[in-house]
């Protein structure tokens, strides 16, 4: 029956450690960037500016880089942990959120305003002593 893994030893070998590091990655990241996000970001029906904008656009887009990367790296990771173990849906979320795309914003209140992630999100920061996020109605409807 397991005649035809031997020559998938290593690869599985691989993705158990990749599903283990994930998910250790997972419990860690996943709290600190949800507690982290202002409890007002969805409340409002377009996004303010951030005071990134006043940088210096050097220091800017090196950390607009850095940032889209991890962003990048999180989306992946939530990609995987649907099919390995781990926080998908919320690591894919977080990974959104830090990544700069046209269209981001609206497509942010539409995943948060679906009733299972915003649970997990506000009972990660219940969990942290923040206050849980607010979501206009319009986010709702999207």
């Amino acid at each position: 029956m397991f005649a035809g893994l031997e020559g998938w030893a290593e690869w599985l070998g691989w993705l158990a450690g990749l599903s283990v590091l994930t998910f250790a990655g997972s419990l860690i990241i996943i709290p600190l960037v949800a507690a982290r996000i202002p409890a007002d970001y969805f409340s409002a029906p377009r996004r303010g500016q951030t005071e990134w904008r006043r940088r210096h656009p050097i220091l800017r887009l090196y950390v607009l880089i850095l940032k889209n990367l991890l962003g990048l790296v999180l989306f992946l990771a939530g990609v995987l942990m649907i099919f390995l173990p781990g926080q998908g849906l919320l690591t894919i979320f977080l990974g959104i959120m830090l990544m700069d795309f046209p269209g981001k914003y609206r497509l942010e209140k539409y995943i948060i305003s679906r009733g299972p992630v915003l649970r997990a999100i506000n009972w990660i920061r219940y969990r942290a002593g923040v206050a849980v996020l607010e979501v206009g109605e319009q986010g709702r409807g999207q």
